[in-house]
């Protein structure tokens, strides 16, 4: 069984698993709804929720943090960009239950997905925040992410633009060895 994450009260971390689809998409489904926190307009299925995380766990990581037995939260790395150069660098995202934030949940998975996505060789983390959204620049900071730019007017969601902020945290300083040949 997972270990207790340290500043996490009662808080597990373990690898997503598709049948684990359901429960996160409860978790995510009202950022899409009624959120530009997800520039999703329409709510996937639990079947393309699933695929999704599929392609995630093949490649990357996906994790959830678990309270009693039941879906705090989960974070994940997927492709920041499909050409090959781009392949040492991820893209992660956090979504949290609103009963769970603000504990320690988001930081806790982010800290073991980069730990997760090092380990396998990846270099760079990029994240993307819709702003405003103080408190989601606060933990993107407070895990070692660095503020890279501003999207102006990115994104157009509930008849408005929106602006997303971009972070980088570096994960290791080089591929493994040998992974670098072309």
């Amino acid at each position: 069984m997972p270990a207790l994450q340290r500043g996490v009260p009662d808080c597990r971390i373990r690898p997503a698993s598709v049948a684990d689809a359901a429960a996160l998409l409860a978790i995510y489904a009202p950022s899409v709804q009624s959120t530009a926190a997800s520039f999703e307009t329409l709510v996937p299925t639990v079947v393309e929720f699933a695929a999704r995380m599929a392609r995630s766990l093949a490649s990357w990581q996906w994790l959830v943090a678990e309270r009693d037995g039941q879906c705090a939260g989960y974070a994940y790395g997927s492709s920041h960009r499909a050409r090959a150069a781009y392949r040492w660098s991820v893209e992660v995202s956090a979504y949290v239950h609103p009963d769970h934030r603000r504990q320690g949940v988001a930081r806790a998975l982010y800290l073991r997905l980069f730990e997760d996505l090092a380990q396998r060789g990846y270099c760079n983390a990029y994240a993307g925040t819709t702003l405003p959204n103080a408190g989601s620049v606060a933990l993107h900071r407070s895990v070692g992410f660095e503020p890279i730019g501003v999207f102006r007017s990115v994104g157009r969601k509930f008849g408005q633009w929106h602006d997303v902020a971009w972070f980088q945290r570096v994960l290791r300083d080089s591929p493994p060895s040998g992974a670098d040949a072309l």
